[in-house]
């Protein structure tokens, strides 16, 4: 007679293991770039006729938004206008400069920190904004 207790279990099949990992792996990188751009809350204006921005290997852009209350960001740290001016003295006029404004925000504020960022002749600067969905 055949013994009837539990059967032994001898291998276990980890493909399918292995390819729900590799699905999460996957979904992770894509969400992580999208969460670290999110810190500050901007709701970037759209537009319907610009250029992707993908900056040089060599270059590190400087940072700059301006959010829905009007509130300047140097690299994400909250700045005054005073205080703005006087980092922009402390860089070359080559030095990369991203600038992200919320479309709420007043167009005097955006005025103010493009017209220091001139005065200072820092030109090598990129607006971000986001693509009109059609």
């Amino acid at each position: 007679m055949m013994d009837s207790g539990p059967k032994r279990f001898e291998n276990m099949n980890v493909i399918p293991l292995i390819d729900v990992m590799l699905v999460l792996l996957a979904i992770v990188l894509m969400t992580a770039s999208f969460i670290v751009k999110d810190n500050l809350n901007i709701e970037l204006p759209e537009t319907s006729n610009t250029q992707s921005y993908v900056p040089q290997e060599d270059e590190k852009p400087i940072h700059f938004s301006i959010n829905e209350h009007n509130e300047y960001f140097v690299d994400e740290k909250p700045q005054n206008i005073d205080s703005i001016k006087a980092f922009l003295q402390t860089l070359n006029s080559e030095q990369a400069i991203t600038l992200q404004v919320d479309k709420k925000a007043d167009f005097g504020t955006f005025v103010s920190l493009v017209d220091a960022l001139k005065g200072h002749e820092l030109n090598n600067l990129t607006i971000l904004t986001k693509s009109q969905s059609e």
